[in-house]
């Protein structure tokens, strides 16, 4: 299981599908091999509002007796909590609310779910808990200055484990509920504000929880903590900094499932002998490989390995270590289900997508057959065809190679005609993957070739690509971002002309800094909860994010040059390309002062600029409607200003 909470801000998600056995053994594309299918029906415009009747599916957990499925959908146009059986069959919505809920979780009896939500996108999680058979919520935590997430029942449903972070506070703990008597005890007590604890797994007789303790980007260990006295054991020993995570416990309890960045900055997948604290390393790859979880009998465990955003689970014999993908098909593929995705019966849930398919759960049966249980495609989508992505690898001005996923439209001639728009993703720490981008298929749809970068500072390529943008944020990784057009340009299809960008969070401060920076080359952008001003970042942002930023930063006195220099405030005055900023009113990652900054500079140098502040949302947009007036002036926004049309599509 997967139980980190991260905090580097909302990735922007598009597809790839990838074939160099790691990072060092990629090339460089020939653009001309970049091509356009045919289509004999070529394509309409996609109509935004019918797309996103696509459902889009949350976290999952199955009932004890495997017999339901828990999960959250936005089937209702928010993002609230259902259940069904385990074919599929029978939805239905538990909860109807506009706050978004998470993190379901059965108890024992199976009974009732436990569920995180927060109010208008503040991420202030309280823990509720809501009868299977239906009723009224009840809300288990009612804090409003404290978040309580991740909840994870131990084995016997004794014990409630969750993250605990006061709202003031940087670090993140953990805590247990007594689930009988209601009572909540924190274990960890942090008091580093560059540190923070995340839940691993239970150990099986509920006497022990196996935590993460991660110090900022780069160093983390996996330690026990007694649930009776709070005591910790640190379990894990590295030289230097080091990643090191626990996802799963054996069914016997002797043995710890880790994910380790110790071979050479990039992460792989080891077991570790709790008694002696000997490990052993089960994959030796420079693609990052994630660890997963153990089979109900203990004779298997998985791992999903990222290979250049496209992912595959693998199923680990534990004795010989020999792993199969068992027949699940290519594409972005993930556990379905939290705190496992395997019934006691061996059958194992996961997710599927592909750039031209939305995220559907599926059933592998101990026996290997594999059984579609959700149908989340709108009717728009289901009868659509769509060109797939493309992986590209080019040269950055100083030779770094740099992947990214373009979508070229159907039946597309390379006569430099067609208007092309660059989606940088958010983090700085995070990854274009292999998934179902409705951004991009709406702007494909309509003549646009998109392309999407992993640009240095992206995960998934080593923590030394990671870390290669530190104290040069908007530097050299925006002259990646560049390096895509200048691609794209050699393949014939673009205007050079006709050139925009569209990101949110950090792919928002890309947008903002490639304005400013480069004015001559952008001919449109929409910011969306994009920074403008680091120091103001730090004044108003969440004690979590102000220990994120320093950590790329550095320390915002001593590097004050640092943080001028990539501030996009430097620059933003030069700007010509018209510019739409999308906010959230409640955002706590990126405040909304900072979209209301620009917005008055701009105003004031008489600059094209149009803004939009969405109520009850945070970073990213969850109501339905929110997002169909997102993506709707987004893409009208290109429309007007790189195709000229004044109608929307």
């Amino acid at each position: 299981m997967t139980r980190f909470r991260f905090w580097q801000g909302l990735v922007l998600l598009a597809s790839a599908s990838g074939f160099a056995s790691g990072p060092g053994d990629r090339v460089a594309t020939d653009p001309k091999s970049v091509t356009s299918a045919a289509s004999a029906s070529g394509s309409s415009p996609m109509p935004v509002a019918e797309l996103l009747q696509t459902v889009r599916l949350g976290g999952s957990t199955w009932s004890p007796d495997g017999k339901q499925i828990g999960y959250i959908s936005n089937a209702s146009g928010r993002l609230n909590l259902w259940v069904m059986q385990g074919d599929g069959t029978g939805a239905r919505q538990l909860l109807k609310s506009d706050d978004r809920q998470s993190g379901p979780a059965f108890t024992k009896d199976g009974k009732e779910i436990v569920y995180e939500q927060d109010k208008g996108g503040d991420e202030l999680y309280d823990l509720y808990a809501v009868p299977v058979s239906g009723g009224e919520p009840r809300n288990l935590t009612n804090t409003d200055k404290t978040s309580e997430s991740s909840p994870l029942f131990s084995k016997d449903g004794k014990w409630l484990a969750f993250t605990n972070k006061v709202k003031v506070e940087a670090s993140t703990n953990v805590g247990v509920m007594d689930w009988e008597t209601g009572k909540v005890r924190i274990l960890t007590h942090e008091t580093d504000p560059k540190a923070f604890w995340n839940i691993g797994d239970w150990s099986p007789d509920g006497r022990s929880l196996y935590a993460v303790r991660q110090v900022g980007l780069d160093d983390a260990d996996v330690y026990r903590v007694d649930v009776k006295s709070g005591a910790t054991e640190k379990l894990t020993t590295h030289t230097g900094k080091a990643l090191v995570f626990a996802t799963a416990v054996s069914p016997d309890g002797k043995t710890l499932l880790l994910t380790s960045n110790e071979k050479g900055g990039y992460l792989n997948v080891a077991l570790l002998d709790i008694a002696s604290k000997k490990q052993r390393w089960v994959t030796d790859s420079q693609w990052e490989v994630h660890a997963g979880e153990f089979s109900p009998k203990g004779d298997t465990f998985t791992y999903t390995l990222n290979a250049d955003g496209r992912a595959t689970i693998n199923f680990v014999d534990v004795k010989t270590l020999k792993a199969s993908d068992r027949g699940i098909p290519a594409g972005l593929n993930t556990s379905g289900a939290e705190p496992t995705a395997f019934r006691e019966d061996g059958s194992y849930l996961f997710s599927h997508q592909d750039s031209t398919h939305v995220a559907n759960l599926y059933l592998l049966s101990a026996g290997g057959a594999i059984t579609q249980v959700t149908h989340n495609e709108s009717p728009v989508l289901a009868a659509a065809v769509l060109p797939s992505s493309q992986l590209v690898t080019y040269k950055s001005f100083d030779g770094k190679l740099i992947s990214a996923f373009v979508w070229v439209p159907f039946n597309l001639k390379r006569d430099g005609t067609a208007p092309v728009v660059v989606m940088p993703h958010g983090g700085p720490t995070g990854q274009t993957v292999d998934s179902f981008n409705a951004r991009a298929i709406l702007l494909v749809s309509r003549g646009y070739v998109v392309i999407a970068p992993n640009v240095r500072g992206s995960t998934g390529y080593g923590m030394e690509f990671q870390n290669s943008n530190k104290k040069d944020l908007g530097g050299a990784d925006l002259k990646d971002e560049i390096a895509g057009v200048d691609f794209l340009k050699a393949t014939g299809f673009i205007d050079a002309k006709k050139v925009g960008i569209w990101g949110g969070s950090y792919g928002g401060f890309m947008t903002l800094m490639a304005i400013g920076k480069n004015p001559d080359l952008w001919a449109a952008a929409v910011d969306e909860y994009g920074i403008l001003d680091w120091y103001t970042m730090l004044a108003h942002e969440d004690a979590r994010l102000q220990e994120y930023e320093k950590s790329l930063l550095g320390d915002p006195v001593a590097d004050k040059a640092v943080y001028e220099a990539s501030s996009p405030l430097k620059y933003i005055r030069n700007e010509k390309a018209p510019l739409l900023v999308l906010q959230g009113e409640r955002d706590i990652r990126v405040p909304k002062e900072e979209a209301e900054q620009v917005v008055d500079i701009l105003k004031k140098e008489g600059r094209t600029v149009d803004a939009v502040y969405y109520p009850e949302e945070g970073h990213g947009f969850i109501k339905r409607e929110h997002q169909v007036d997102e993506l709707t002036r987004s893409v009208g926004w290109f429309d007007k200003y790189l195709k000229g049309e004044t109608k929307a599509q």
